[in-house]
């Protein structure tokens, strides 16, 4: 999760509870396991690509200074910057890497340590990763542990989209091209393999460079999104991203059906976010559009299968 984004939500909590520290791990995993699935399983789909480690950094300035404590209790925090979970049997995970390792260096270079103030900010954080990445095609992880030898982490390529839970009410989820958020609420409401459904479908924006398209088709965001022109480009591009996401389960090795199942059985129950729109085709329709797109696969279609629509991404929007 952004700590940016979820910071008003933590500071409503009492001060130094380790409960939302210790959900927010939750949910993080949850997202981290699920994406780093989509992004490697589909990575010859996507056309940037980066170095996937499998393992989610973090760093003590990401949180209140009011909850530093509690913070501590949760994720360790042996240095400023930390390992706050590891992707099951991904890269990191395989170099023995664990959630809470604290990180000193990166391909020995010491890592800076935060500024001397008590501001949010994941500016310690950005600069680890940043690093993390720069180490391609391998990157050796100094940790504060006691006689520790560098970990070297072998990555795996991925699409190039950072995920991130959002902290918010409304159920709902985005992608402007490089990061998706997924709202907070859906993780309450939803096991992962529908989760994967709502993932799957914001990382086929990306692939499908629906927000480069937007911009050159001259569209408007905000209240004038739900009316003309606007409104039927939106809509052509979540019918897009419903079909292309579809199939990037399949890659993923999930059920592809479950897309269908999701909209006819959980999309017109909820109001609201991302699902009751004008810019939204109907719950009804979505479900329908994916399986007769489903129908369309080859039997003993390759994985990762390359579906036609991916010729669209080309198009312009009109």
């Amino acid at each position: 999760m952004s700590r940016l984004l979820a910071a008003a939500l933590l500071l409503a909590a009492p001060a130094q509870d380790t409960a939302p520290y210790e959900a927010l791990r939750q949910v993080d995993q949850r997202l981290a396991d699920i994406a780093y699935r989509l992004t490697t399983a589909n990575e010859a789909l996507c056309r940037e690509r980066q170095p996937v480690f499998g393992l989610q950094l973090h760093a003590i300035d990401q949180y209140p200074a009011r909850d530093r404590a509690a913070v501590g209790q949760v994720f360790g925090f042996a240095a400023p910057v930390a390992v706050e979970l590891v992707v099951p049997d991904g890269p990191a995970a395989r170099a023995g890497l664990r959630a809470n390792d604290g990180v000193t260096a990166i391909d020995g270079a010491a890592l800076p340590p935060p500024a001397a103030t008590d501001r949010i900010t994941a500016a310690t954080r950005d600069a680890a990763q940043a690093r993390l990445a720069a180490g391609a095609p391998t990157a050796a992880v100094t940790l504060a542990r006691a006689g520790a030898a560098p970990v070297v982490v072998q990555p795996v390529p991925g699409c190039r989209v950072e995920f991130e839970v959002l902290a918010t009410r409304k159920l709902g989820a985005s992608s402007d091209g490089r990061v998706v958020q997924v709202g907070a609420p859906l993780f309450a409401r939803f096991d992962d393999d529908q989760i994967a459904v709502v993932v799957a479908h914001e990382l086929a924006h990306s692939v499908l460079a629906h927000r480069a398209r937007l911009e050159a088709a001259g569209v408007k965001w905000g209240l004038l999104a739900q009316f003309g022109r606007n409104a039927r480009l939106f809509r052509t591009t979540e019918s897009e991203a419903d079909v292309l996401g579809a199939v990037l389960l399949r890659n993923a090795g999930w059920d592809p059906r479950n897309a269908v199942r999701f909209w006819k059985e959980e999309g017109s129950k909820i109001d609201g976010g991302m699902f009751h729109s004008r810019t939204h085709p109907s719950a009804k329709d979505r479900a329908a559009a994916i399986a007769a797109a489903l129908a369309t696969i080859p039997a003993g279609a390759p994985v990762p299968y390359l579906p036609p629509i991916l010729a669209r991404r080309d198009a312009p929007l009109e």
